[in-house]
């Protein structure tokens, strides 16, 4: 009786950090300056941007260098939700997104100040890329 009582309360303490866990990480992530960013590199002379879409996109924010060619690639691993259903409206950028695999996006050279706005189909999930 002992060993089930104390088995059933590690369980419990496990659900409870996992659940912790998921809340805690909702694909909410905000980038910094171009420098310091993970998702953001320049190869060539050409700035290119990673975001992961899944269940909503991530980073959600991102800073990019201004008037520079851009490219957006969009990653996808096993996404069969609305985020795989974009629309980049100042673009005039709409695609569905493949299951799994890379999608490139060239972006023109953004003015600074520019905030480039990316959203799902269904409007719940979204990103911006603002260009400094």
């Amino acid at each position: 009786m002992k060993k089930i009582f104390v088995i059933s309360i590690l369980l419990t303490i496990a659900s409870l950090a996992g659940i912790i866990k998921l809340l805690s990480n909702n694909g909410a992530s905000t980038t910094t300056v171009v420098n310091g960013q993970t998702n953001v590199s320049v190869v060539d002379g050409k700035q290119v941007i990673e975001v992961a879409a899944k269940g909503g996109y991530a980073p959600r924010n991102t800073v990019a260098k201004a008037n520079t060619p851009t490219t957006l690639n969009l990653k996808t691993n096993g996404t069969f939700d609305c985020s795989s259903a974009i629309s980049i409206p100042s673009l005039g950028y709409r695609a569905n997104l493949p299951p799994s695999g890379v999608t490139p996006i060239e972006i023109p050279p953004q003015p600074a100040g520019t905030i480039l706005k990316g959203t799902c189909s269904m409007g719940m999930y979204n990103f911006a890329v603002n260009f400094n």
